[in-house]
């Protein structure tokens, strides 16, 4: 479906007349082959989401008759303002462009060029962040969010139904959120998703007041669930200690500074299967110091994977 929409907003953005809707279907890429019915209401939906990204697709007459009508989008509404963009600012942009990569792969270069930006030299390799690798299950969810379509899928063995609300990006990992069958608020991580389906009906349902990406992530994974609380301690290295002491604050007990810039924090664990997955994302970079059934659960971990 993205690659569709992609195709009619390049169709649109390179034609100099408006085109009619026949047009369109003879010529796009993903409208072939559709019965009449069929193609209207894909055509309609895909110009809906389009307008819904703020993307101002017009009707205008496409002769002098003024017979036949067409769909344009006007240069002036869509093209983006000179931002008049100093050199620090282009050179900052460019970093954040090339730092963060869908995919494993940095982002072209091509936008900051027409602001005026030039290519840099030197490796930024070291700051890279991955938005993760799956955007096809990305584009599905963020249309699915968007048209409030309903969608299912298979999540750790098990079949779910989400009424999704919003998708988000924290620690490496994406999420969708929503509510489930039973009205419960769930949060997913989708690289654990498998076989996503969306439902065809839109506005399938209607949003639940107050609830938010930001409000539904807002706690961490390992303190939630009715597991026995346990106090964790973990040591950081320096590479990761500002990370730790600037998003875990608020959720540890005192913690520990020492001369080489690691830093020793203790946790409430109410999820243990949770804090596991997630403190095994540091790697080599945080140590479990305790209590010792933490440590052996963690070490258990590891072995299973590397099995």
């Amino acid at each position: 479906m993205i690659e569709r929409i992609l195709n009619l907003l390049a169709f649109l953005l390179t034609s100099n007349r408006p085109v009619t809707a026949d047009e369109i279907r003879q010529t796009v890429a993903g409208y072939g082959g559709q019965g009449d019915d069929a193609f209207r209401r894909m055509f309609e939906r895909d110009k809906d989401l389009l307008r819904r990204l703020g993307i101002p697709i017009r009707i205008s007459e496409n002769n002098h008759w003024d017979i036949e009508h067409g769909y344009v989008i006007p240069p002036d509404e869509y093209r983006l303002p000179d931002p008049h963009l100093d050199d620090e600012e282009r050179a900052a942009l460019w970093l954040a462009a090339q730092v963060v990569r869908i995919g494993g792969q940095p982002s072209g270069p091509d936008a900051i060029l027409k602001l005026g930006g030039a290519r840099t030299t030197g490796g930024v390799e070291p700051l890279g962040a991955d938005l993760g690798s799956d955007a096809d299950m990305l584009a599905d969810l963020y249309v699915a969010v968007t048209e409030r379509r309903m969608i299912s899928f298979t999540y750790r063995d098990k079949a779910r139904r989400l009424a999704p609300h919003g998708i988000g990006h924290r620690n490496g990992h994406w999420y969708v959120v929503g509510i489930d069958g039973s009205g419960e608020e769930r949060v997913f991580r989708t690289d654990r998703i498998e076989g996503l389906s969306l439902g065809e009906e839109t506005d399938a349902f209607a949003r639940t007041p107050g609830l938010t990406v930001s409000s539904a992530m807002a706690s961490h994974p390992w303190e939630t669930g009715a597991g026995e609380a346990l106090e964790v301690t973990i040591r950081f290295d320096e590479s990761a200690a500002w990370w730790a002491e600037r998003r875990l604050s608020g959720s540890v007990g005192e913690g520990t500074r020492y001369p080489d810039g690691s830093t020793e924090l203790r946790l409430t664990v109410n999820h243990l299967d949770a804090f596991l997955g997630w403190i095994l994302s540091f790697g080599a970079e945080a140590e479990v110091l305790g209590p010792p059934e933490v440590r052996r659960a963690l070490i258990d971990r590891v072995r299973a994977v590397q099995v």
